[in-house]
């Protein structure tokens, strides 16, 4: 890995490829590297700058990718941390693959949650990994983001 920028995730320039996700509660985030067979080589983000986690890698335009976030899994505190998911850049410019709708993109079971007829059934984690049944985000250098800063 060479150094990183905390702004522009996915931004291709000539020479590599620039990674960062955002997380204020994230204890480890890894990069997930997906090639064309689709198996996925993980590269744990070390550098965090304003909680924005990043990678800098020598990765081409059409690289598919995404995130896996490790931390606490508490929804009723809104902090719904499980690596089992593969998520997607929130800042990707193209995504490839087929989205199956289904159980396995959820980190709980739909059909428990909620039925003890109080809503206090605990909501934990299914362990499921959300690959092959979601997209991937894929690098597209041909987005010009002009003058747009980090907020």
């Amino acid at each position: 890995m060479w150094p990183a920028t905390p702004i522009h995730s996915g931004s291709y320039d000539g020479a590599g490829t620039n990674f960062s996700l955002f997380s204020e509660i994230a204890q480890k985030v890894e990069l997930c590297l997906i090639d064309e067979k689709g198996d996925e080589s993980r590269i744990r983000l070390d550098e965090v700058d304003g909680y924005v986690w990043h990678a800098y890698l020598p990765a081409s335009p059409g690289q598919h990718y995404g995130f896996r976030v490790h931390g606490p899994f508490d929804p009723a505190a809104g902090h719904r941390c499980d690596p089992s998911k593969l998520l997607l850049d929130p800042y990707g410019k193209a995504f490839d693959g087929d989205f199956t709708f289904g159980q396995a993109l959820y980190s709980y079971d739909q059909n428990v949650v909620g039925k003890d007829g109080d809503g206090t059934t605990p909501v934990l984690p299914d362990g499921r990994l959300a690959r092959p049944h979601h997209d991937q985000c894929r690098d597209q250098p041909f987005f010009d983001w002009a003058f747009d800063r980090h907020r």
